[in-house]
């Protein structure tokens, strides 16, 4: 099998999701995009005709951000023709798949450099802008399998895991202070690029825009549950609330304690990212150096109500393919959906907190749903770099009940 090597990563900083008011907020999707791939471009010289496919994750694939993004994003960054484009929805995930994919071109032997990464402009299109909900409306489905919003799922694992408000706080808190410290040491320096206005070329972003230093443990325990008014609202078609919905198929519970809260969740944002693979015949004839190889990928299904516990089996069987044990990664960087997330898949592989999301993560920093797994992956490399450490696993929870893994080492 071919190796398929990372040569680079970059990504925009996040912006605030807030219509009108995020920094990002006035850029169309597109255009984030097109400057994600035109300053990879630009950063490792490569020929933009040799590009066999530009594969980009994106999750409300409607309106602005319809329309195969990836290949109008081609078209607005004035790439040759000839380039291709692929945009593709696997919720969360996205834009780890979308490197998964590229990845998977490459190890085939049938392409030699893919840009891959994703999008996703959520002061623009905000959560559920498609009007499909968790089941596309299919009414069969939903008599067979009721998926509950993830809040409430959430919610549902720290409940059977017996995290309490003061855990996932606790978690919230410390993803806030390892951000600042990440930010005041430009730990993000080298991935990240200023987004200008596609019109003036000013500068609009710099640095990520969502992050809280002030932010502490009573400020966190002061905030409101976000999910008990959504777990208390009773289906269209029936008597049952969706509490009640998810404790059927939990008895073991008695009832769901919401403890997830704006602070301790992830923040709505803007935000793009982009990963460069190549095959090792493309870096012997070019003669570049790159700075890891994707050395296992991994997806597997889980329960659908619970949703959210899915990182755990999935990171185990990359791990398997790679003949690795947890023990053997130095970085882990576990999407901070929600607090409960990470402190699940921590306790369920037995990790050592001291190695996972080291500079912060989504509860901090933002999770622009289609684009996040591919910053996780840069963010990951480049703190690998940074410590003279060797391996990370970046994985992520899916909607539906999925989860994704890719182990990746420095070279």
């Amino acid at each position: 099998m071919v190796t398929a090597y990372i040569l680079d990563t970059v990504r925009t900083p996040r912006g605030r999701g807030k219509a009108g008011k995020g920094a990002l907020s006035h850029v169309h999707p597109q255009e984030l995009f097109a400057q994600t791939l035109n300053t990879l471009a630009a950063r490792n010289g490569f020929d933009r005709a040799a590009v066999d496919d530009v594969v980009a994750g994106c999750v409300s694939q409607v309106g602005e951000q319809g329309a195969n993004l990836a290949r109008n994003a081609v078209l607005a960054a004035d790439w040759p023709l000839e380039v291709t484009g692929v945009t593709l929805n696997r919720f969360c995930s996205s834009g780890l798949q979308a490197v998964n994919f590229g990845a998977l071109g490459v190890m085939a032997g049938q392409q030699h450099l893919v840009v891959t990464g994703g999008v996703e402009s959520m002061s623009r299109l905000s959560l559920g802008a498609d009007g499909a909900g968790q089941d596309g409306g299919n009414l069969h489905l939903r008599r067979k399998v009721f998926q509950v919003p993830q809040g409430i799922s959430a919610d549902l694992i720290a409940t059977l895991e017996g995290f309490t408000r003061e855990d996932v706080d606790a978690f919230a808190l410390a993803s806030q202070r390892k951000a600042a410290v990440a930010l005041a040491e430009s730990r993000f320096a080298r991935s990240l690029f200023p987004v200008r206005d596609p019109e003036t070329g000013a500068v609009l972003l710099e640095k990520d825009e969502l992050p809280r230093p002030e932010t502490t443990a009573e400020g966190l325990a002061g905030l409101a549950p976000s999910f008990v008014a959504l777990g208390a609202t009773r289906v269209p078609d029936g008597d049952e609330t969706l509490d009640a919905i998810a404790l059927r198929r939990y008895p073991q519970v008695q009832e769901i304690r919401h403890v997830h809260t704006a602070g301790n969740s992830s923040g709505i944002v803007d935000g793009a990212a982009a990963v460069l693979l190549a095959s090792e015949d493309y870096v012997r004839a070019q003669g570049v150096k790159p700075r890891a190889r994707i050395r296992a990928m991994a997806t597997i299904g889980s329960e659908p109500v619970i949703m959210l516990t899915a990182p755990a089996p999935a990171c185990r069987k990359a791990l398997r393919q790679a003949g690795m044990e947890p023990g053997d990664i130095d970085l882990w960087e576990i999407n901070e959906a929600f607090a409960a997330v990470p402190l699940q898949t921590i306790r369920e592989l037995g990790i050592d907190p001291e190695r996972v999301n080291v500079n912060g993560g989504a509860i901090a920093l933002g999770h622009p749903l289609g684009a996040t797994g591919a910053m996780l992956l840069g963010t990951a490399l480049d703190e690998l770099e940074r410590r003279g450490l060797g391996t990370a696993c970046i994985t992520l929870c899916i909607g539906g009940g999925q989860g994704i893994a890719t182990v990746i080492e420095r070279v």
